[in-house]
């Protein structure tokens, strides 16, 4: 039955922990969005398609937060109790720490599977959604502002500059374009005393409307291809009154389709991951085994050996008498260098056969390697809030100190350090310098027995952070060395 300190365990738990939850995700979206607001400035995007990025990036971050979130939690929370002695009462009431953090360990063992469906369910769907969205973002062409007095290459092939602009009529005066969209040597300049620019109604081209200027045209190019020659005209002039320029300049956000993902390690769920494992890996020893039996059955001249055949007498005698040295000497020089010249091709040849099968070993082994790391992040995810929980709520019993000060510095310590050996692990199964559950579990062997020493001190009442103990064996230290030195002095 759930009793009265149950309900005030999780009381004082929930509260934290959404608020810690809330501003762990708000710190790293907006981590996330500094890496990608390159993709986001100056494109005009919707504010349905921000609010749509934010979804999903939010979504992105939530395997991290998450842990950071419990770790923050469970510290401020029997930090708390600590400072305040409610933790204390408790105990002299005869309820040990086991009985207090159960109501907590039963909901952050909740939390973790709730963890690990939400990374096999909703997080590859999220991540699909949120790549196609990038990609369609970076294809987007920019938001058309034109600054005065520079040159403004924005449109892909022209440079456009304008000396002076009219805030109320909008007419820009002054203007030169230079037009590169059929190549440097075919280069156009346009000069007007003013101009506008608009958008056709579909959006996918911009209309230049110019008015008194001059244009002129390379037509070295033109000229060559039509009589051969370059000795025509260089260039082409043309005086106008008004004059219209349409240039392709698409301002739609041309979405890509969350299925071009569909193939790779993100979008996938567990059952997804194992699939492709297995059939890639299928696969590969496949093709290791065509590679092989490539390799053994044409030797090095390149004649075919019949497999399964063995050698006749008379064939393995002369296998065994053929002297390389014998067949130089009979050659006379213009065959010898011919026999050098064919055997330096073909083992040449061998060399990139073998340096092309690696590769193509090699994209199958980082294909498997990359749904590896992400089969297993599914189940790393999930133990960590766990080890962060039995990490911080021990930390805050020994240490008693509530509040924002010292659990955010001991919490953002101590992530760091998670952030670091997990990304450091990461990195080497990524690279297939160690294995991929090597890799990917490294910081939850380093964790975990901090998660067990931390919480064996707090159930025993150790004096771990406590200023006073420390100094006293340091003091403890101090004599003991001053007695040696003495008795080393007397004798």
């Amino acid at each position: 039955m759930i009793k009265k300190l149950d309900i005030y365990m999780l009381r004082n738990f929930m509260g934290l922990f959404i608020l810690t939850f809330m501003i762990c995700c708000f710190i790293l979206l907006m981590q996330f969005l500094w890496m990608h607001v390159n993709d986001l400035v100056g494109k005009g995007v919707e504010l349905s398609v921000l609010m749509e990025f934010f979804v999903y990036a939010t979504m992105s971050v939530i395997p991290l937060a998450l842990p950071l979130a419990i770790l923050l939690a469970s510290l401020m929370t029997f930090g708390n109790l600590g400072e305040k002695f409610e933790l204390t009462a408790m105990k002299s009431a005869g309820v040990s720490l086991f009985r207090i953090m159960r109501p907590l360990m039963i909901f952050i063992g909740m939390v973790s599977v709730g963890a690990f469906f939400f990374s096999n369910h909703v997080l590859p769907a999220s991540q699909a959604k949120l790549w196609a969205l990038i990609f369609s973002l970076r294809q987007k062409s920019p938001e058309l502002d034109i600054p005065v007095a520079e040159f403004y290459d924005g449109v892909q092939g022209y440079n456009i500059y304008v000396r002076k602009k009219n805030p109320r009529t909008g007419l820009m005066e002054n203007m030169m374009i230079y037009d590169y969209s059929n190549g440097f040597e075919n280069a156009g300049v346009t000069v007007a005393d003013s101009g506008r620019v608009f958008f056709t109604e579909d959006n996918r081209y911009l209309l230049l409307k110019l008015y008194n200027g001059e244009s002129f045209e390379n037509l070295n190019q033109e000229q060559q291809r039509a009589t051969g020659t370059q000795k025509s005209v260089p260039y082409r002039r043309e005086t106008f009154r008004e004059k219209q320029i349409l240039i392709d300049f698409n301002t739609e956000l041309e979405r890509y389709d969350a299925s071009v993902l569909d193939d790779q390690h993100v979008s996938k769920n567990v059952r997804q991951l194992v699939q492709s494992i297995d059939s890639v890996s299928v696969l590969s020893k496949e093709r290791s085994a065509e590679q092989g039996r490539n390799l053994t059955q044409n030797n090095y001249f390149g004649r075919e050996r019949m497999s399964g055949r063995e050698l006749t007498p008379v064939e393995e005698s002369q296998k065994k008498t053929f002297s390389i040295e014998a067949l130089r000497q009979s050659l006379r020089p213009e065959q010898l260098r011919n026999a050098y010249r064919v055997a330096i091709d073909k083992a040449q040849n061998q060399r990139n056969t073998v340096e092309y099968n690696a590769a193509m070993l090699d994209d199958y082994n980082s294909y498997i390697r990359k749904h590896q790391i992400e089969l297993y992040r599914k189940y790393t995810l999930s133990f960590a809030c766990l080890i962060f929980f039995f990490i911080g709520a021990p930390l805050g019993a020994i240490i008693r100190k509530g509040g924002l000060g010292a659990p955010i510095v001991i919490s953002v310590v101590m992530f760091i350090i998670y952030y670091i050996i997990d990304n450091t692990g990461y990195k080497m199964a990524r690279e297939g310098l160690w294995a991929v559950w090597q890799g990917m579990w490294l910081s939850s062997a380093v964790l975990l027995p901090i998660g067990v020493f931390l919480t064996y001190k707090a159930a025993t009442d150790s004096g771990l952070f406590n200023p006073e103990v420390w100094i006293k064996i340091y003091e403890k230290v101090v004599e003991n060395i001053k007695n040696k030195w003495i008795a080393l002095r007397t004798r």
